[in-house]
């Protein structure tokens, strides 16, 4: 504690909250993403785990490591073509998300089926998370942060929330305690990680992997396919700005937050 005091008077107020972290609550912060086991993405829509994350996604399955995906929403609103039905439009974009899946090596893609553009933030939407979070036990999860600035979109703002409420109920036996009843048991998520994010604390080596993700990316046709070499454009310069901060080619970026910093610590968005 006496250290902490003479730090306070000594640097920045966000250094020592970071501090405070990687000494205290999370050692292993800085190695987090090696040091896990499974890993979960959850995806607003078909394609968004890989625009945010795919080269980290097609690295730490390479790696052997348990990758999964959840897509809240049916992507049944994903055109702009007015000749087509919703019906079709979320059958394209399941198959091709099941392709990008496999060039990822993502182990399970699962499908709660909301409509696209309806995804509520309830406790449905939460406990269905939280029974994921029983069922595979990732050590990280990763979701849109819901608070990006200028973020309009209902569906990754509810995303973001339900996975982080979600993270904090998993552990708590007494919350959809019907898991508990079919086998499942409390699991406490160690750390979530939020893409799209405008304030990134880590950043992931993608440099043998950012060809997997254009790969994978280049999958969602109906999304892409007219624009792609705009796509293909940004993913790498954002890739390689983040990529700048660790000097490598390309990198994707997280905002990295161990899971118990998610109710009432007033430092979570220095860390």
């Amino acid at each position: 504690m006496a250290e902490i005091l003479q730090l306070i008077k000594q640097l920045p107020e966000q250094e020592v909250y970071r501090i405070i972290v990687k000494q205290y609550i999370a050692k292993d912060f800085d190695q987090a993403f090696d040091n896990a086991h499974r890993i979960l993405c959850i995806s607003p829509h078909p394609d968004d785990c890989e625009v945010g994350v795919g080269g980290l996604i097609a690295k730490y399955a390479g790696k052997g490591k348990d990758v999964y995906l959840v897509v809240m929403t049916d992507g049944s609103r994903g055109t702009r073509d007015p000749r087509m039905t919703r019906g079709r439009v979320a059958l394209i974009r399941r198959r091709e998300q099941e392709e990008a899946g496999r060039v990822l090596g993502v182990k399970n893609i699962y499908w709660l089926n909301y409509p696209d553009g309806e995804l509520p933030y309830s406790y449905e939407v939460i406990n269905k998370l939280v029974t994921l979070y029983r069922l595979l036990k990732p050590d990280i999860v990763l979701a849109p942060d819901p608070s990006l600035p200028y973020e309009a979109h209902p569906d990754h703002l509810n995303t973001g929330r339900a996975a982080s409420t979600a993270a904090i109920f998993s552990g708590m036996p007494l919350y959809n305690r019907v898991d508990l009843e079919t086998g499942l048991s409390p699991h406490s998520i160690r750390y979530i990680a939020y893409y799209y994010t405008s304030r990134p604390n880590t950043y992931i080596d993608i440099t043998d992997t950012i060809e997997k993700k254009l790969e994978a990316l280049r999958k969602h046709e109906s999304q892409f396919k007219e624009s792609w070499t705009l796509i293909e454009a940004l993913i790498r310069v954002l890739g390689a700005i983040y990529g700048r901060k660790i000097n490598v080619e390309y990198a994707d970026a997280v905002k990295l937050v161990p899971a118990i910093l998610l109710h009432a610590v007033p430092f979570t968005e220095y860390v």
